[in-house]
């Protein structure tokens, strides 16, 4: 295995590349388009292939991750998280006066005049899209009147532009099988439908209504007017995901393959019926379900020591000795691939590049 100092995060290329094609694919056969979210993998070089696969834009979650990219020259941004604070907001104007395809969201009326006040002091005319809450009241206006009170306000309001809509259901995405998640998306998308269609039966702007992620990725385009989605795992997929089940196997997520692991190593196995490893929380996180050793069956792995991962047996596959390297399917890939500063695309196993994670730790 490579000679790399582990823990280590690695890429398969092969398996990265193939879930590209999967969802390009798959959502230009359903006449909508991919918008994929960079808080998944923070790495402008990943970036820059879904755009190059076909994608419209990239989303970010902060403003940090906005301007990491764009210093490495990713330039069609949508951050799907509104700036409330002075220097959020001062950040995202400055970046917006460098970068024209920048598009920021708002969910209250305070939020769009002080956007607005903003982008006129900075000399700009701001993208705008309307946040909308699907019903988890994390974030986002109300759909209906609410909603489409703030976006005639933003259309009106001097230094914006009204780009369309966004409906993130984050809680529909880890729903297990095909069938209910499928239920449940479409029914908590159907009121930011019915927004959308007042948006345009008054006139506004309704070229974006943006949503869904990866495990609603194949149903998203059923919901009318829906122009893109938000789609971020699926280019690693992780353990997580895999558990939820899919259109052709209601067990096992199957639609993408997994391609991050972390390469850790073998530093005790004296015990009987276990054995310790270096990737522990620091290197793993504490996410559940807890990482699957790839390749193998009858052994669980747990992360939960900072330092230590811990290998137990149960009908095992095979058994592993001091210095033995093995690879994790991840929890949790977001805040997995936030712990490190790089990644290692391999392919028959070669490394071919080193990839910086430029956005890691850009919280703010």
């Amino acid at each position: 295995m490579w000679d790399l100092d582990t823990p280590a995060l690695v890429v398969d290329l092969d398996a990265l590349e193939a879930n590209l094609a999967t969802m390009e694919a798959t959502v230009r056969a359903n006449g909508i388009a991919a918008r994929p979210h960079a808080k998944t993998h923070k790495c402008p070089a990943i970036a820059r292939m879904q755009l190059d696969a076909g994608a419209v834009g990239i989303c970010v979650a902060k403003v940090g991750e906005a301007q990491a990219l764009f210093d490495h020259g990713i330039e069609e941004l949508l951050m799907t998280t509104s700036n409330v604070t002075p220097t959020k907001i001062r950040r995202a104007m400055g970046l917006r006066k460098q970068c024209p395809r920048f598009i920021q969201a708002t969910d209250t009326e305070e939020n769009a005049r002080a956007l607005s006040e903003a982008a006129a002091a900075f000399g700009v005319t701001a993208d705008v899209v309307v946040d909308v809450d699907p019903g988890g009241h994390r974030t986002g206006i109300t759909p209906g009147a609410p909603a489409l009170g703030l976006a005639q306000l933003v259309d009106r309001l001097p230094g914006l532009r009204l780009r369309g809509i966004l409906c993130y259901d984050g809680g529909s995405q880890h729903v297990k099988g095909f069938e209910v998640r499928q239920k449940q998306t479409l029914e908590r998308l159907a009121a930011a439908a019915d927004t959308c269609d007042r948006m345009r039966a008054s006139g506004l702007d309704t070229g974006i209504f943006s949503g869904g992620g990866t495990g609603s990725y194949n149903i998203d385009h059923q919901t009318p007017g829906f122009t893109d989605v938000q789609v971020g795992s699926y280019v690693f997929m992780d353990a997580q995901y895999l558990e939820i089940g899919g259109k052709t196997d209601p067990e096992v997520y199957t639609d993408f393959e997994p391609s991050l692991t972390i390469l850790a190593t073998v530093l005790n196995a004296q015990y009987e019926g276990r054995a310790t490893t270096d990737a522990g929380a620091k290197a793993c996180t504490i996410n559940r379900p807890w990482p699957i050793v790839k390749g193998e069956t009858g052994m669980s792995y747990t992360s939960g020591s900072d330092e230590f991962g811990s290998i137990r047996y149960e009908d095992p596959s095979r058994t592993y000795k001091v210095g033995d390297r093995l690879e994790l399917i991840v929890s949790h890939c977001d805040p997995v691939v936030n712990l490190y500063d790089r990644m290692f695309a391999v392919r028959n196993g070669r490394i071919e590049a080193v990839w910086p994670i430029a956005a890691r730790g850009m919280s703010t």
